[in-house]
């Protein structure tokens, strides 16, 4: 796969669209790091972030259950439900804990992760 450098983000194909469950994640490696990735089917969204809960220090998060808070699309750690922003990291649970976060396009798809 080809990797391609855009305004100080390099864009990095991961996946095809099929490879990541409808409303569900899958996780990636990515230059040492573990990345979920999200596709949001009911908002037509895909979202990407840190895969590890920083809650527990376990890599679950691409296990997690997505849906909304109000507007906000979340995902939930699947072991202790901590909820995390997909569009900025922030914890939804009232805690100071916070995960990364990365832009996603698709291109003829494919799925492509910025850092």
């Amino acid at each position: 796969m080809i990797t391609t450098e855009t305004h100080s983000l390099t864009w990095h194909p991961v996946c095809h669209i099929d490879d990541v469950p409808h409303d569900g994640g899958a996780c990636v490696l990515l230059e040492g790091k573990q990345i979920a990735v999200f596709h949001f089917k009911r908002l037509d969204e895909w979202y990407a972030t840190d895969n590890l809960c920083p809650h527990k220090q376990q890599m679950a998060l691409s296990r997690g259950m997505i849906g909304t808070q109000g507007d906000e699309p979340k995902v939930a750690c699947p072991f202790h439900k901590k909820a995390f922003s997909l569009k900025d990291g922030h914890c939804l649970s009232g805690d100071d804990y916070c995960i990364h976060t990365y832009p996603v396009r698709i291109e003829n798809d494919t799925v492509h992760i910025g850092l």
